[in-house]
């Protein structure tokens, strides 16, 4: 696949930090990222969060905008997301085998963030997809926990790329 230009992340509507409920700041951030990029290699967008019944799962949260699987494991990459509080970049989710949880097999790659308490909990994480192999790199990462730390959603500290891990 050829190289292909940066998502400006310039470009969102509200780079304000959004009031309102976690509930409502997350479905604002969605819906954004799900307006901006969804012509630009988007296929799905959405939070999924630790299930408070079963900490071993996640639950699906505000997504945009097709069914997604719910509850997950914490064996694929949001899981790994979770666990280890970085972001993860997959640009060819066959690298992940069994890991890989699919719920559209037309999807080849992810981005996924985690969201972080201020207490360094992770309550979260924040999955894009993409029918495309490669659709993500370090520069979405990065951007993604920028803005999960602008609008309140994660207090992780700063955008580092110790703090991204490519698979």
């Amino acid at each position: 696949m050829p190289p292909r230009n940066e998502r400006d992340y310039t470009r969102l509507p509200g780079l304000f930090p959004p009031s309102g409920t976690r509930a409502e700041v997350m479905r604002a951030v969605v819906d954004a990222l799900w307006l901006t990029f969804k012509d630009e290699g988007l296929s799905w967008i959405g939070f999924y969060l630790v299930n408070p019944d079963a900490p071993s799962e996640m639950v699906l949260g505000p997504s945009r905008d097709k069914p997604a699987c719910s509850p997950i494991g914490l064996h694929g990459a949001c899981g790994q997301s979770f666990v280890s509080k970085k972001a993860l970049v997959v640009p060819d989710i066959a690298k992940l085998g069994e890991g890989y949880i699919a719920c559209d097999p037309r999807d080849r790659s992810e981005v996924v963030v985690p969201c972080v308490d201020v207490d360094n909990t992770c309550w979260g994480v924040l999955d894009a997809d993409s029918y495309d192999t490669g659709a993500f790199t370090m520069h979405d990462a990065l951007c993604l926990m920028r803005l999960l730390r602008h609008t309140r959603l994660s207090h992780h500290g700063d955008e580092r790329p110790s703090m991204v891990k490519v698979i």
